[in-house]
């Protein structure tokens, strides 16, 4: 068994949820797990802890808050109520607390008017705090999908989160990597407390990583391949300590963990997100 090493987050986005990846994943010192309630048609805790309670123990574990099944679809709410019953829940389900829990996608219900949107996430925020003093996790934080509108609506009154996770990686946009950049400064976020998520936009068997060489990012002749250049790149696309991936495969999450050891040319990430601000400013209006 390797030793743990905290900057990749096993996410259960699309997984099976089988036990066998956990497993593997403690065998190759992966020990963090990113769930959600929503995962596995609303059955992600509870297929977890059915499927391995007994290794939960050993992962340090987050899950996410937001939505709610819904007669036809999905629905999301920053309703304090249904947030605290959603976090109850989560803890009855799993068998555990939480060591964090972020509220999930925020923006997504916040339309119309800033006053009422910044109340909104204030008071959602504060709900999620008070779940953390009442012992229910570890810690709470935001995972925003589409970061851009929520530097607009930070209450400075408000709590502020330990942990933000946004999507990280070269086909990420440079409003969602500006809006990181200003939420991080807003909330004092030090680079510990920023995850990356979806480092392949997807999935790392799209064709476009077929089309561009991400090892142009690496320094020398590190030995990676392209999927492991493109992952390792993710670390720095915003700045982030940690990134969430996904993947039923142990061996392919080996692989990622190989690419750790590449090292990124912090010249060629800085003309990069010059590349993108320039694109967006020569976009029409």
């Amino acid at each position: 068994m390797r030793a743990a090493d905290p900057r990749i987050v096993l996410g259960l986005h699309r997984s099976r949820h089988e036990r066998r990846l956990l497993t593997g994943a403690l065998d190759l010192g992966v020990t963090a797990l990113d769930t959600s309630a929503n995962y596995l048609g609303f059955r992600s805790h509870q297929a977890l802890a059915q499927a391995a309670g007994d290794l939960l123990p050993k992962f340090t574990l987050s899950t996410k808050v937001g939505y709610f099944p819904g007669p036809d679809r999905a629905e999301h709410s920053l309703s304090p109520l249904r947030l605290r019953g959603a976090v109850e829940q989560a803890v009855r389900d799993l068998g555990r607390e939480p060591d964090l829990v972020f509220l999930h996608n925020p923006e997504h219900p916040l339309q119309g008017t800033a006053p009422r949107c910044r109340d909104l996430l204030a008071q959602a925020c504060a709900e999620l705090d008070d779940a953390t003093a009442r012992g229910l996790c570890g810690a709470w934080g935001i995972a925003s999908w589409d970061p851009s509108p929520l530097p607009n609506l930070i209450d400075t009154a408000a709590p502020k989160p330990s942990i933000l996770m946004v999507r990280a990686g070269l086909l990420v946009g440079i409003r969602t990597l500006d809006a990181t950049d200003a939420l991080t400064k807003a909330w004092s976020l030090t680079e510990n407390a920023v995850w990356g998520m979806s480092p392949f936009g997807g999935s790392a068997r799209t064709p476009v990583w077929e089309k561009i060489d991400p090892r142009l990012f690496i320094q020398g002749d590190s030995g990676l391949s392209r999927i492991q250049a493109a992952f390792r790149t993710a670390f720095h696309l915003p700045r982030v300590s940690a990134v969430a991936v996904g993947t039923d495969d142990p061996t392919h999450l080996g692989e990622l963990i190989g690419a750790l050891a590449g090292q990124v040319d912090e010249r060629a990430i800085r003309d990069y997100r010059s590349l993108l601000r320039g694109r967006l400013r020569s976009q029409p209006v």
